[in-house]
């Protein structure tokens, strides 16, 4: 491999590996404490969940996409907003492809589930852990759908969409950056049949930023993806 080469190679590794340690890193450096500090009936407690989550998502942003600019300086340029898909507002044409691109998505996501199910340490059946009760009620249901189905979709967007694959797929080939960033967006979720779902809404959420141009379609996938098992699991308790 030529000089060249190898410089892009570190430079993918290296936005895949600060995107990865950012993630497990604030949830860490927020956890942590809080798991020490905080007695756990509280931390169990859906509004303390989520502000921890909440906390955790704003830490991620400012160490992948606001901190390395600052630190590095002229090395790195700063985000605009065109490179993380945030160009104008959301259109027409994001809400008009969200549903079909969810549709697909779940498609897909069953497609490969039915596939790994042929290995034997895959359990499709194996339940997500988010830290939250199935018996939430009020404020406390209204606060946890606001996180797991509107803050965590954007915010995951932002990351994922917007940051990592906007610079992916200006370093390497497009299918090459799509398929980089869906690995690592299964991987951060540490569940191997989650992974596998999530892999699937990552490469359809991809395409329609190429399709769009910006991440608000795939923002509106995920919301309605998250917003679904929200329902599924925790207003009527089938999942």
């Amino acid at each position: 491999m030529k000089k060249d080469g190898w410089m892009k190679f570190w430079r993918v590794l290296g936005l895949l590996v600060l995107v990865f340690l950012s993630v497990i890193g604030a949830q860490l450096l927020i956890g942590l404490p809080l798991a020490f500090l905080v007695p756990t009936e509280v931390l169990e407690s859906p509004i303390v969940n989520t502000l921890y989550s909440v906390a955790s998502y704003i830490l991620v942003i400012i160490l992948v996409i606001y901190l390395p600019p600052k630190i590095l300086k002229k090395k790195i340029r700063p985000s605009s907003r065109e490179s993380l898909g945030l160009s104008g507002l959301p259109t027409w044409t994001d809400i008009g492809l969200s549903i079909p691109g969810y549709i697909v998505s779940i498609l897909l996501g069953m497609g490969l589930t039915f596939l790994f199910t042929f290995m034997p340490w895959f359990n499709a059946d194996e339940a997500q852990e988010l830290g939250y009760t199935p018996y939430m009620v009020g404020f406390e249901r209204i606060i946890s759908y606001l996180l797991l189905a509107v803050i965590a979709p954007i915010c995951e967007e932002l990351v994922f969409r917007g940051f990592l694959y906007g610079k992916l797929r200006i370093m390497v080939p497009k299918w090459l950056a799509i398929i980089l960033t869906s690995l690592l967006f299964g991987i951060i979720h540490l569940q191997w049949n989650v992974g596998v779902v999530v892999f699937a809404m990552s490469i359809i959420t991809c395409i329609l930023r190429e399709v769009t141009g910006t991440i608000y379609a795939g923002m509106l996938v995920h919301i309605i993806n998250n917003s679904i098992a929200f329902y599924l699991v925790y207003v009527i308790g089938i999942m």
